[in-house]
């Protein structure tokens, strides 16, 4: 998709590939037969330069024909570089980082004051916490008592120009959050097992929103990409795509 496109954060689409497997594998209460469905479970992708990957798991899921995924990028594409919520399945269109959490806990308080029974779900990357906008939604939801709100941190450590280290400390990131009110767990995001065990732990305290950090590596799977801050804007072409795939067809 990527590749064909010209277009995406494949760095940190394979940061949290393992993320989307789990939720779409069979953890979130969705259907793709009825995808506008009121007692769906809510998924906001708030790192939405992620795109990709969520598109994928859609149309694995059957939300929309895997041959779509091929124009993915391209001129009038439903399939937009940030994800688009003109695509069965996704609930709001988003890319703009600090945004997605607050959006959540909307969702997740209109939920409670409904008595509904779904769940809300929102994945973030480490870089958006460095906005002002996640953590006032963060004391939002903790105000609230929003233990219907899920969100997962894709906690691989590097932004789109350089490593959290050097742009913004977020430790202890467990503490702060933990601070502002909510639950938290720390799991590695690659571990289907672990994942699966932490979301179905929560609301981890009662009345509390749940915080997942998922440990995880940007550019998982393609050793030349992991840890890589090159990648996250890169797209793999020619040598580098072939090397790429067969790395990734070598461990299924």
């Amino acid at each position: 998709m990527t590749s064909v496109g010209g277009g995406a954060h494949i760095g940190a689409v394979f940061s949290c590939a393992d993320i989307l497997a789990v939720l779409y594998g069979g953890f979130l209460r969705v259907d793709p037969t009825a995808p506008k469905s009121p007692s769906r479970d809510r998924f906001v992708l708030s790192k939405g330069h992620a795109g990709a990957g969520l598109y994928a798991v859609l149309a694995e899921r059957g939300f929309f024909p895997v041959e779509q995924l091929l124009t993915h990028y391209q001129d009038g594409s439903d399939l937009s570089g940030h994800v688009s919520h003109k695509l069965p399945g996704v609930d709001v269109s988003t890319g703009s980082l600090g945004h997605g959490l607050s959006i959540a806990a909307g969702m997740a308080y209109s939920a409670k004051l409904k008595s509904a029974p779904h769940r809300v779900f929102c994945l973030l990357s480490d870089g958006e916490c460095d906005e002002g906008s996640t953590w006032e939604a963060a004391l939002f939801a903790a105000h609230h008592g929003l233990s219907n709100l899920i969100a997962i941190v894709d906690y691989n450590r590097i932004q789109g120009i350089a490593p959290i280290a050097e742009v913004i400390e977020l430790a202890p990131f467990a503490e702060k959050w933990t601070a502002f009110g909510w639950g938290v767990r720390e799991v590695d995001g690659h571990d289907h097992q672990a994942l699966h065990t932490a979301l179905a732990a929560a609301p981890f305290v009662a009345g509390k929103p749940s915080c997942i950090l998922a440990h995880t590596v940007k550019g998982k799977g393609v050793s030349f990409m992991e840890n890589s801050v090159l990648w996250h804007y890169r797209i793999p072409r020619g040598a580098e795509f072939d090397a790429a795939l067969a790395e990734l067809e070598a461990h299924p």
